[in-house]
């Protein structure tokens, strides 16, 4: 009698023929004992590629990699620059963590959420803005700080200066 697969766990997300290679050029400079080592670079090539990490595909970045499920999750969502669900074009991530705290990144984180129309952690209606809370970006003297697409960091981000970045932003559509 055949097994009836588990409904439980998500299938794993095939992946295309370039997702592949780049994922053993990463592998490849690990020893192939410690091929786990690869698996942050694995989810930033998915991420990359679908434009988040669904859970499918983290499943599928165990598989490839020979670890649990779980340990890919962990690390999914530990770090914030992995999207666990479609984000928009621009993602906002304003630092609310206590030395940004106290020199207003929660005001900010605030005020973005006011001027685009969404929470915290939301997506406007037109899919151009995200709008995350951040721990620590390492830049506490400048606060508040605010990372745009987990590359390009932002200081002293005053409520005019992140006006400015918002229509900065939209003229890029």
């Amino acid at each position: 009698m055949m097994k009836e697969p588990d409904k439980t766990q998500p299938r794993a997300a095939p992946f295309s023929a370039s997702t592949l290679q780049q994922f053993a050029k990463e592998v490849a400079k690990f020893p192939a004992e410690q091929r786990q080592s690869a698996v942050m670079a694995c989810l930033a090539i998915v991420q990359h590629e679908q434009g988040y990490v669904s859970a499918e595909a983290e499943v599928a970045v165990a598989e490839y990699l020979g670890m649990p499920p779980i340990a890919v999750r962990e690390v999914t969502t530990f770090y914030n620059m992995y999207n666990q669900q479609p984000a928009g074009r621009f993602k906002l991530n304003v630092c609310t963590n206590l030395p940004c705290q106290l020199r207003d990144g929660e005001k900010a984180l605030n005020h973005l959420c006011r001027k685009l129309g969404v929470e915290p952690n939301g997506t406007t209606g037109d899919g151009l803005f995200t709008v995350q809370p951040s721990e620590c970006l390492g830049a506490c003297a400048d606060a508040p700080v605010m990372l745009v697409n987990d590359r390009q960091m932002l200081s002293y981000m005053s409520n005019d200066r992140l006006d400015e970045l918002v229509e900065l932003l939209r003229t890029k559509r």
